[in-house]
């Protein structure tokens, strides 16, 4: 299966659904609610994920996540895609965050298992091997912003909205934005913008750093879309290999450094003493 739809996935055409296999808490197979294309020409190597579930604003539901874990998956083992790229197939919406009404629906053990498998994703995203960018077109709310921030690279229209909302639902950013948002836009503005909610328009993102790039939305409501493309157009005739590695060295150097010397030193100073380290 794996290696005929990666096959699939590689072919010039229009977008492919992807239909996963049966989910956590329904067991039954949904319709498809993304798409995955892999582009040709002079754009070989990008590959693009849609999010396309018009009736919930592409809200994080069981469904939606088991495809887009499932595509992860798949898409993680072809050495042909030079760059993955998220978008939305709404016009207007990127990802208006986790499905709070089929959470409603949920006990309370189902819920602990679907924000499990929610912050799993966000890890996925994270750990792709290959340069991730995110499009967001319009509205990124909640764990629709951790989707982005999951991802490498942001690219907004200038007139998307986006935040990490939980606070203002009596919840807290549960698929990793409480440590990705102060990695990207440090501590004291992490928490002033998930102790307010507030939310930022793509230009106010822009300037703080949240996101890469900001742009003008045009009238087909997909210009981060295009700008997001022009950049993937950019990292294709870089070594792959090297660009991967880079990404690696990247996120790796942003963890603490795991040696003994460094627990070792950070005793020492506790303890008031000269550190012995040993080089391990």
């Amino acid at each position: 299966m794996l290696r005929a739809l990666t096959s699939a996935l590689r072919l010039p055409g229009p977008w492919r659904s992807l239909r996963t296999r049966g989910c956590a808490s329904h067991g039954a197979t949904g319709d498809p609610e993304i798409q995955v294309r892999a582009l040709t020409g002079r754009d070989q190597g990008i590959t693009e994920i849609l999010m396309n579930r018009p009736s919930a604003r592409n809200a994080l539901g069981n469904v939606l996540v088991s495809q887009l874990l499932e595509a992860l998956a798949q898409l993680r083992e072809d050495q042909q895609v030079r760059v993955l790229l998220f978008r939305s197939g709404v016009k207007g919406v990127f990802c208006a965050g986790a499905d709070l009404k089929e959470r409603e629906q949920m006990s309370e053990a189902e819920v602990g298992i679907f924000v499990q498998r929610l912050r799993g994703l966000m890890n996925e995203i994270a750990a792709f091997p290959a340069p991730t960018i995110a499009a967001m077109d319009g509205f990124a709310l909640g764990g629709g912003l951790e989707l982005a921030l999951a991802c490498d690279l942001r690219v907004a229209a200038s007139s998307a909205v986006m935040g990490l909302i939980e606070t203002t639902r009596g919840l807290l950013p549960g698929a990793g934005g409480t440590q990705r948002l102060p990695r990207c836009l440090g501590v004291a503005l992490a928490k002033e913008l998930i102790f307010t909610g507030r939310r930022l328009s793509g230009a106010q993102a822009q300037a703080l750093g949240l996101v890469n790039h900001a742009v003008s939305q045009n009238e087909e409501g997909n210009a981060a879309y295009h700008r997001a493309l022009e950049l993937a157009q950019e990292i294709l005739p870089q070594a792959p290999i090297a660009v991967r590695l880079g990404k690696v060295a990247i996120d790796r150097g942003m963890e603490n450094i795991p040696t003994q010397d460094r627990l070792e030193g950070m005793a020492a100073f506790r303890e008031k003493r000269p550190p012995r380290f040993v080089g391990k």
